[in-house]
């Protein structure tokens, strides 16, 4: 009996053919845009950042070049600076008080136009989006009078942090009423028949779900107060002056150490990067929802 010959195509493996990456020219284009818009933003803080590593003769005789070597007394000199920690107590004091009040107010101003049904509803939530279109410079004087004449909180944390959060509040309850609409009717109505009152909704089940929300707000209410300069510029005296002031006072005062001041500069912006960086992804979290909502 004589043995079964394979034919060629039954000894023939299969071929495995090599994906390859293909772009289209549109997504080309638009990576590429990207790019130049990552490289503008984060081009002079990497500048600066090395900038401080350097010695004001390398600075001199390079301006662009890389640090060599590398040089570390102008961090030092900044971090052993009584006045830089004063600076940053005052820009964390008045950034916490600005970010408390504005969740605290923002959430309790968007929870009724959120699930509550009444007359001029939708008219009071466009006061809040109209607000969006004044920014705090435009009312500096009249806040002035009002701060140190009116209310004599001038130089003082709570005058500075009260005006930050009611110019912060219309972003606030933009962002915190569609995110609690999103909120199911039927567990506050759950709730309701276990014998749970409008308030205890609010505190008890309301307030741990609208968490991503109220961090996204939360953050946004902290970098913009750590990065205020114009209202604490006309409020505050020199002992609580925040990180924004203490950098334009050591720019005037060490003008000629050029490493000096981009050491001071980079450490003045490092925590509120630091602080959004790490809480990005929340923020985008509690974005989607307001969208979703």
């Amino acid at each position: 009996m004589s043995a079964p010959t394979l034919t060629p195509a039954a000894t023939a493996t299969p071929v495995r053919r090599s994906r390859r990456f293909t772009m289209k020219p549109s997504t080309a284009v638009v990576y590429f845009i990207a790019l130049i818009v990552v490289g503008f933003t984060l081009g002079p803080v990497i500048y600066g950042v090395l900038s401080g590593f350097r010695t004001n003769a390398q600075i001199a005789e390079n301006p662009a070049g890389f640090p060599s070597p590398f040089v570390f007394f102008n961090y030092t000199g900044v971090l052993t600076n009584p006045s830089f920690w004063r600076y940053a107590l005052n820009s964390t004091g008045i950034a916490v008080i600005t970010t408390a009040l504005v969740v605290i107010c923002g959430v309790m101003a968007a929870y009724p136009l959120a699930r509550y049904e009444f007359k001029y509803r939708e008219g009071v939530f466009m006061v809040f989006v109209v607000g969006l279109l004044f920014p705090a410079s435009v009312a500096i004087i009249p806040l002035f009078i009002l701060i140190t004449q009116n209310f004599h909180l001038g130089n003082t944390w709570i005058g500075i942090a009260l005006p930050q959060a009611a110019f912060a509040l219309p972003t606030t309850v933009v962002i915190l009423r569609p995110f609690l609409q999103a909120l199911p009717k039927e567990l506050e109505e759950a709730a309701q028949l276990d014998g749970a009152s409008r308030i205890g909704f609010f505190w008890r089940i309301l307030l741990p779900l609208s968490g991503p929300g109220m961090v996204t707000v939360g953050v946004l209410a902290f970098v913009g107060s750590w990065n205020a300069y114009l209202l604490p510029l006309l409020l505050l005296g020199p002992q609580n002056k925040t990180l924004p002031l203490g950098v334009a006072d050591f720019s005037s005062e060490h003008g000629s150490d050029t490493a000096g001041v981009f050491a001071f500069t980079s450490l003045a912006m490092i925590p509120a990067l630091v602080f959004f960086l790490a809480m990005q992804k929340r923020i985008v979290n509690g974005l989607q929802g307001a969208v979703k909502g």
